[in-house]
């Protein structure tokens, strides 16, 4: 149990409700991604150290003590405190935060449904219910914010490139392939020589990197390829060998012609 002794000693709650340890070992025997599994220790672990707060065991905890818990996601304060400069700048943590925090507790209490240890989940879950008003939808114990993507002006995308002008080519490269191939970080840091096609222009996202766990071959720009070109001019004199794309600082910004353009 080397995963969970390690989740363990970063949050020493998880290790004084057993349940929760085999819970959360039976996610790691299942092969789930470390940080997913991490992010559920968290959200568990600050669950649980709410309920011995307040004196509540667990796993005969209900929906009044879930709702202690929620309350306390939404009023906690800011880790940046008064600095933080956004539209929603407050107290309490973001919507989508809370959610994700829910989700672990909410998956635990499924587990202790499944070994017979409850008979209800105290957090439930939004589902569709026939004949309801309102196409049928129960919401879920906190209602679900959905934000519109910020899509940059103009201007704004002129002063992003402006910035990546002075960057190193390393880092323009890695700008213009997550711009062209709309790469999540995990997949653009992940990238391997293997995985780069220069002829053809396309790039490989092995499955292990992305978040359905299905691998797909993008296309990049020309512009891109030029980028690309001279920082793996620049790589070969670090290291021929084949193994991360991306490794170093990479060379001092090269001349504004080999700058990604709007597109």
């Amino acid at each position: 149990m080397n995963g969970t002794t390690v989740l363990t000693e970063k949050w020493p709650v998880l290790g004084r409700h057993e349940q929760a340890a085999v819970w959360l070992q039976i996610w790691t025997d299942l092969g789930r991604a470390p940080r997913t599994i991490d992010a559920y220790a968290r959200g568990l672990a600050e669950y649980l150290v709410m309920c011995e707060r307040e004196n509540v065991e667990p796993v005969t905890a209900n929906r009044a003590h879930i709702a202690v818990y929620v309350r306390e996601l939404t009023s906690r304060p800011h880790r940046r405190g008064a600095n933080v400069v956004a539209i929603d700048s407050g107290s309490g943590l973001a919507n989508a935060t809370i959610q994700q925090r829910l989700v672990p507790v909410r998956l635990f209490y499924d587990f202790l449904m499944e070994e017979g240890l409850r008979e209800s989940n105290p957090v439930g879950r939004g589902r569709y219910t026939p004949g309801r008003q309102q196409g049928g939808q129960q919401r879920g114990l906190v209602p679900r914010l959905t934000k519109l993507p910020w899509i940059p002006s103009e201007q704004q995308w002129l002063g992003i490139l402006q910035v990546a002008r002075e960057e190193s080519v390393r880092n323009r490269v890695m700008l213009a392939l997550a711009y062209d191939a709309a790469l999540r970080r995990e997949e653009l840091c992940s990238l391997g020589t293997d995985d780069l096609d220069p002829a053809h222009r396309t790039l490989r996202v092995r499955a292990e990197t992305t978040k359905n766990r299905l691998e797909r071959v993008v296309p990049y720009s020309a512009s891109t390829g030029v980028l690309m070109s001279a920082y793996l001019a620049h790589r070969a004199t670090i290291s021929r060998a084949r193994g991360p794309l991306f490794t170093g600082p990479g060379p001092p910004s090269l001349a504004s012609s080999t700058t990604p353009r709007n597109r």
